[in-house]
């Protein structure tokens, strides 16, 4: 569904708020996740990040994405929520798969037939690749793992990034440069 028509929007009716959580319940969801650590509160910010979005539609001027401007929202709402006296910190749970530029060693090796249809056993090699490489990011200070994450996951341009974060885009570029140049230094030393 196209959004643009939000940008001035007063109200928005149930069926579009309804196709936004569609849209993008899970991107909210697993960056409310990403910052809290505890499933129960990302369920909970999730609810009212579109509580806030469906009553705050006026605020919505179109200068960004829907997404982003839902991520930011998530990102407000989690600090806020941080703040008060239900917050409990938690271990890490699950962790969200990435996708690499090049994949692991044995997977970049592969014909193109073998992408298609990867034998089980490469599928189980890579996805212990994938959470080996999201350990290290996870790993990372707090200013690396967040920029890498809504780049990568979210796919945010580095303005979007900037903007979201109120930061400089100079900055959202040396941090994700930065932080991918972490992650490959710790994945080498992980497999020598």
């Amino acid at each position: 569904m196209e959004y643009q028509f939000l940008a001035q929007a007063q109200t928005i009716d149930n069926y579009t708020l309804s196709s936004m959580m569609d849209d993008y319940g899970n991107d909210v969801w697993n960056y409310a996740y990403f910052l809290t650590r505890s499933t129960e509160q990302a369920d909970e910010i999730s609810q009212q990040v579109f509580i806030r979005a469906y009553s705050g539609i006026k605020h919505f001027r179109g200068e960004c994405s829907l997404k982003t401007w839902l991520l930011t929202i998530t990102r407000n709402t989690t600090f806020t929520y941080r703040k008060s006296r239900f917050f409990r910190s938690s271990l890490w749970g699950e962790t969200l798969p990435i996708e690499s530029e090049q994949g692991p060693p044995h997977i970049r090796e592969m014909t193109p037939a073998q992408y298609a249809h990867p034998s089980a056993e490469a599928e189980v090699i890579s996805r212990e690749h994938v959470h080996e490489i999201w350990d290290i990011v996870l790993a990372l200070p707090d200013k690396f793992r967040e920029i890498l994450l809504l780049h990568l996951k979210y796919e945010l341009t580095m303005n979007e990034i900037a903007e979201m974060l109120r930061i400089s885009t100079g900055t959202v570029k040396s941090r994700l440069s930065r932080g991918k140049d972490k992650v490959r230094k710790q994945w080498e030393e992980r497999n020598r």
